[in-house]
């Protein structure tokens, strides 16, 4: 079985309407929860786990992403010139230099399933992961890693999930499951429905942005029918990839945040700035 080494990013999909009037300038993946933007919270957590390669799904405008990943010599210089050495290295390890980071336009928002489709030259038939940047997860193993080890251990395809309230399922794919005694906190997914109402929903058991995929999810990308949007979903792509294979379900251990939100993105702040920057005054400010 392969070691999972490459993780795909997708960031040109969506308008950001949720997050107006600041993503009418700047692209959601790059607010900032505390002093870094969310894209590089998705990016640690996946060199965290082992992944050397990332590639990145980007539009026309969000150029601002590369540049972030790209190298500064003028801030650089201006570092070392003012012995700004511990500046200096949270720069310089924003992109360690084992890591390999790809870039691919996609000229239309034409879904996420075509976002992952478009990397296929990359991946090159290898299992890989998927990380949705605006599902901010804060855990002890992270959580793209906690999805390899079941990949490792049972060489399926293994979506993250956790249980939404019923008021919430009509933002999510929804999975309806049934228990893998094999493995704690696995379950095995029989179907899923995206978006549904509450009355038609299967389940309060929500997709949450982290996959590990094997490479014939391609296969039926390609083949699925576009929605009424015109767009190439993967959520269409793993019910077809259910009648050839098991798909597992990981209730994996830790804090999301939903940072599609503003409510999302506000509580991200205010829990990253208690727990990793000391901000426990905050509470008295609240108050």
């Amino acid at each position: 079985m392969s070691k999972i080494r490459k993780a795909i990013f997708p960031l040109g999909g969506g308008m950001g309407t949720r997050l107006l009037p600041i993503t009418k300038a700047l692209p959601k993946e790059i607010i900032p929860i505390i002093d870094k933007p969310l894209i590089q919270y998705a990016v640690e957590e996946a060199i965290s786990a082992g992944i050397t390669e990332l590639i990145f799904i980007t539009s026309r405008n969000k150029r601002i992403i590369e540049d972030h990943f790209d190298s500064s010599p003028e801030l650089e210089k201006y570092l070392i010139d003012n012995n700004k050495t511990e500046m200096l290295s949270i720069i310089e390890n924003i992109v360690p230099r084992n890591i390999k980071f790809s870039f691919i336009r996609q000229s239309k928002p034409l879904g996420l399933g075509h976002a992952i489709l478009s990397a296929e030259h990359i991946i090159n038939n290898e299992e890989f992961a998927v990380i949705l940047a605006d599902d901010l997860i804060d855990s002890k193993i992270p959580a793209i890693k906690q999805l390899m080890l079941i990949f490792q251990q049972t060489n399926s395809n293994v979506i993250a999930i956790q249980d939404v309230s019923l008021e919430d399922v009509e933002n999510y794919g929804i999975a309806a499951t049934q228990k893998y005694p094999k493995i704690k906190n696995t379950e095995e997914i029989s179907s899923i429905v995206e978006k549904p109402t509450r009355k038609s929903s299967p389940s309060q058991t929500a997709i949450v942005g982290r996959y590990i995929l094997k490479p014939d999810i391609f296969d039926h990308l390609r083949i699925i029918t576009p929605d009424i949007k015109g767009e190439i979903q993967l959520t269409a792509a793993i019910i077809s990839l259910l009648k050839e294979q098991k798909i597992l379900a990981y209730r994996y251990e830790g804090q999301r945040f939903d940072c599609g939100t503003k409510h999302g993105i506000f509580y991200a702040n205010i829990y990253f700035g208690k727990k990793y920057h000391g901000f426990n005054a905050i509470n008295k400010f609240i108050e």
